[in-house]
């Protein structure tokens, strides 16, 4: 998969109101005796979401079912949301289109996104629950869960064998504490863990049962003086004091995976991803590099994780919704969505569908947390939050310098409430 792909899931921009325009019963065309013969339906796809030969067996098969053709669009993820929010105002929108999971809401919300309840109840039963509550919106099916990506621990075998390490730790304490050995018996920086990693902050909150904001009224505020917010602030600072990194960084300023290059680290937070930034820097770690699941508080339950990833929607203005839900019928079949899985290393829609992730390491150590992650809020007034500077990373910064995380909170709470009341 490429690197830019897992960059930009979950980063939300600007986003405007879409007038959605379908048939008069929102169904769009039936098919007749020959099936959907004659027609095209337009799919974009974000670059490096779906291979070639994938694409092609997958427009193959459509196409014998319906008697209709897929032309796939390939599009960038720079500048996706301004062109897609025009072309859903369009007569003629792309009929399905993949859409980020955190940006889902907004769009729902602007109504440019077609009911699936249908297609959920057909298809959607076995789902796993926590990747698809992106694609639901105030209790409505507007999109289907596709594909997903999270954080796991990297760390360097051979620092970790220096340290008389044997075991991967099972519990956030035995994380900790073989952290702390490596820091007693070797010259190695523990974790390198920046102070604005906000993304794996997210996860701790997760992990906690919290959430970042509240509904005051008839509109959302901070909720960073909670206590399970606190907590993890806490978590993340115990971890945070066993690194060299910069507090007022993230983990892209400098790229982790640089550092982890040269062999004095012994672990970071990251994704699978990354290991191919230390790779080229420094060829030689690549056999030293190992991965496993973020411990959470018992061994039975893995660290909360944010879980970045993309839905499938329909256009609600697309004249060819009937057409639209058979290709999501075969796209996330147990066929096409596990063989995704397996060529991109992605985790699927499905627990069932795990089995083939076998072989990829990091992505077998990114999945047992699936099921127990989660994402920032899923409303459209989040979008601004996260623009820079991020009043999550201030929050955290402040944490790591000595302040308590109620006084944090009260020092990025004016800025945090100013951005979620924003007009979307």
């Amino acid at each position: 998969m490429k690197r830019k792909l897992i960059a930009a899931i979950g980063v939300a921009g600007m986003l405007f109101s879409v007038a959605a325009c379908g048939g008069d019963d929102g169904g769009g065309e039936k098919a007749g005796a020959d099936g959907y013969a004659g027609q095209t339906l337009t799919v974009w796809v974000m670059d490096g979401s779906s291979p070639d030969q994938w694409q092609k067996d997958l427009a193959a098969e459509f196409e014998k079912k319906t008697k209709a053709k897929v032309e796939f669009e390939v599009q960038q993820w720079n500048g996706i949301q301004q062109k897609l929010t025009t072309a859903l105002s369009e007569e003629n929108p792309p009929d399905v289109f993949e859409i980020g999971n955190t940006q889902t809401p907004a769009y729902a919300k602007t109504g440019g996104l077609a009911d699936l309840a249908d297609l959920k109840s057909e298809i959607g039963a076995d789902w796993t629950e926590s990747l698809n509550e992106s694609s639901v919106y105030e209790g409505k099916q507007y999109a289907a869960p596709w594909y997903f990506a999270n954080r796991v621990v990297l760390y360097n075998k051979k620092v970790w064998a220096d340290a008389g390490l044997k075991d991967i730790p099972r519990t956030r304490d035995e994380f900790y504490d073989a952290l702390k050995t490596i820091g007693e018996k070797t010259d190695a920086e523990p974790i390198y863990l920046p102070g604005q990693n906000w993304y794996h902050f997210v996860g701790l909150v997760i992990g906690e049962g919290g959430e970042l904001v509240k509904k005051d009224g008839d509109k959302y505020v901070s909720n960073l003086d909670d206590p399970k917010v606190a907590a993890a602030a806490e978590t993340y600072k115990k971890f945070q004091s066993l690194s060299e990194a910069p507090k007022d960084k993230d983990e892209a300023t400098p790229q982790q995976g640089e550092v982890f290059a040269d062999g004095k680290v012994g672990a970071f937070i990251g994704m699978g991803w990354e290991a191919g930034i230390a790779i080229k820097a420094n060829p030689e770690i690549e056999k030293e590099i190992g991965y496993f699941t973020i411990p959470g508080a018992t061994a039975d339950k893995p660290e909360g994780v944010f879980l970045g990833g993309s839905n499938l929607a329909v256009a609600a203005g697309s004249q060819k919704q009937d057409l639209a839900k058979e290709f999501l019928k075969l796209a996330l079949s147990d066929k096409f969505e596990g063989r995704l899985a397996k060529l991109n290393g992605v985790i699927p829609n499905k627990e069932s569908l795990q089995g083939n992730l076998k072989g990829n390491a990091p992505a077998e150590a990114a999945a047992p947390a699936a099921a127990v992650g989660g994402t920032t809020p899923l409303i459209p007034e989040w979008a601004a939050v996260e623009n820079a500077p991020n009043p999550i990373k201030t929050y955290l910064t402040a944490v790591l310098n000595g302040k308590s995380p109620a006084e944090a909170a009260e020092q990025v709470e004016g800025e945090f409430n100013k951005r979620l009341s924003q007009q979307q």
